[in-house]
């Protein structure tokens, strides 16, 4: 056991619990999501999968838990569910594995943790936290991080545990059509035969009672992806970034790009130098991302609980849930 570990402070005593400003953002992919295309069975499927999520991380936010836990319960989750392109249901590479990555960030401290190419850790999510608390390190990857989280007792799974038949025939289709391909963009590609469901990267945005902002990341990335690419999302700066002094970012789409704008600190940073509205930020973001032919989507919260659910493409699965317990979710242009 690596007994190495760094605390995270989460609320200090100075700070006084205030249970009314607790807010929790997620996503699930952005991509080529059209409600044409999407049947209404899978429709509600994914919206009760994205309630669930909401629901899992507002009971740690309700019951004055930190932002962290709140981040890492709503994206367990969705990490659990076939429906996303995160733990159980992660996309294939190329030779037919599936790789994961995660991240998350404490805006309070500003530490971070995250894993990258797992493919035996059941939660990466939960890694990539035992990476920010039990460790002197940032990003942790393949084989390394996967005996990183034995020794930390996380749960591992054999790879057959992330199988799913519709993410191996999205993966033949690829390789078909010689294509790299975003998951939502994949199932797009065969919306004429009977694989409908829609799929993607999942995040969470999260503020606790006391004020502190948490975000993170989790993905199995794209499918036909070469062997060892990284995107985003383990990327802190890139996919996952949280600063109390600005926002908690989660961001969905084409990796490259993303990790090329150094997107989720560049909309932190246009907040707290350039005191840009949230919503603008996000916006100006994808602008840039879409410059050099990206797209996809973000998730932005700041300390006073005001946040954007910004995206550049057809959809982007999406939720949020405040004091009051009530689930919100998204999924199309217009809802």
């Amino acid at each position: 056991m690596i007994t190495a570990t760094r605390q995270v402070p989460h609320a200090t005593p100075t700070k006084s619990a205030d249970h009314t400003r607790i807010r929790l953002l997620i996503h699930g992919g952005a991509g080529a999501i059209l409600r044409e295309k999407l049947a209404l069975d899978r429709e509600q499927a994914h919206r009760r999968a994205l309630t669930d999520s909401l629901h899992a991380g507002h009971t740690v936010l309700a019951a004055g838990g930190s932002s962290i836990d709140a981040v890492i319960a709503a994206i367990v989750t969705m990490e659990d569910s076939p429906l996303f392109n995160a733990g159980k249901g992660s996309v294939f590479n190329h030779e037919g594995r599936n790789e994961m990555d995660a991240s998350i960030m404490d805006g309070d401290s500003r530490m971070a943790g995250a894993v990258a190419g797992v493919t035996t850790v059941r939660n990466p999510i939960r890694a990539a936290h035992a990476v920010m608390t039990q460790s002197k390190h940032v990003l942790l990857i393949g084989a390394g991080a996967e005996r990183f989280a034995t020794e930390q007792g996380l749960e591992i799974s054999d790879p057959g545990y992330f199988y799913t038949q519709h993410r191996w025939k999205q993966l033949q289709q690829a390789i078909a059509s010689e294509q790299i391909m975003l998951d939502h963009d994949a199932d797009a590609e065969s919306a004429a035969s009977d694989n409908h469901e829609k799929h993607g990267t999942v995040g969470a945005v999260a503020l606790d009672c006391f004020g502190n902002l948490a975000a993170g990341t989790s993905t199995g990335g794209l499918t036909n992806k070469r062997y060892g690419r990284i995107g985003d999302s383990p990327i802190i700066g890139a996919g996952t970034y949280a600063d109390n002094r600005s926002v908690a970012v989660s961001a969905t789409g084409v990796g490259e790009m993303f990790i090329r704008t150094a997107a989720a600190f560049h909309t932190a940073a246009q907040v707290r130098l350039l005191g840009t509205p949230i919503d603008q930020a996000a916006a100006h973001t994808l602008t840039e991302i879409a410059a050099i032919g990206g797209e996809g989507g973000l998730i932005v919260l700041d300390p006073q609980g005001r946040y954007a659910m910004r995206f550049s493409t057809g959809g982007m699965y999406r939720g949020t849930i405040g004091y009051d317990g009530i689930a919100w979710t998204g999924i199309f242009t217009d809802n």
